[in-house]
């Protein structure tokens, strides 16, 4: 068991906290479809990016407002596909308000229907999409994610799936967990899913323990 202490949890949303695969998964192949582009290279250019971010990477800028728009469209209508991570429900309840927040990639829209579809409480924080004007792997998301609820990054766990947000969760200063992750990203702890913490709120830091957590050799990058 590993045991640290943080002012504050900042998590990603997909693949994090929800299972929004299936969803997700859809709504790129459609993209894919009707743009005669390869499905497979689509989905590998989806983890832990704007949908403006990727859509740019594919389209000529003058078709990506109008196909983000699209694309948002299509993912509401499917939001109804979204699962908790195991244990997210019981680790976000266990938590004061402010002293978590969510740091994604998706349009505050989704944010709600996704963690409310999932069975999630919202956070008083939420940095999302429209709210950056870089997206991960830059640290602003969550760098002000951090500033929003006055803490300092550097006292801060963060909760990341992908090698974009694991790159930007470095980054900022924060000590970064890999929640089910394929990547080979480093980060400072590696868990299966959030059954494997428990936080207890105490004078006003969080205490977690983790069980069953992979350390990485990178000393730099654990606090």
């Amino acid at each position: 068991m590993t045991s640290l202490t943080a002012r504050a949890l900042l998590f990603d949303m997909d693949g994090t906290l929800v299972d929004s695969a299936e969803s997700i998964d859809r709504v790129w192949r459609e993209f894919a479809g009707r743009h005669r582009l390869d499905p497979a290279t689509v989905l590998a250019a989806l983890p832990g990016r704007t949908a403006h971010d990727i859509v740019a990477g594919f389209l000529p800028a003058a078709e990506v407002t109008a196909e983000v728009a699209w694309i948002r469209a299509r993912e509401e209508a499917t939001a109804d596909t979204v699962t908790e991570i195991p244990g997210a429900r019981r680790l976000l309840t266990s938590l004061p308000d402010r002293t978590w927040a969510v740091v994604t990639s998706a349009s505050r829209t989704m944010t709600e229907r996704r963690l409310t579809a999932a069975g999630l409480p919202l956070p008083a924080v939420a940095v999302c999409a429209d709210d950056v004007r870089s997206g991960k792997p830059d640290p602003e998301g969550f760098r002000a994610a951090a500033r929003l609820l006055d803490v300092d990054i550097a006292d801060c766990v963060l909760f990341e799936d992908s090698a974009p947000g694991l790159l930007a969760a470095r980054r900022s200063g924060g000590t970064p967990v890999a929640v089910a992750a394929l990547t080979t990203e480093p980060a400072a702890y590696r868990v299966d899913d959030l059954t494997a913490l428990t936080a207890r709120p105490q004078d006003g830091r969080i205490h977690l323990e983790i069980t069953q957590a992979q350390t990485e050799l990178a000393e730099g990058i654990r606090r």
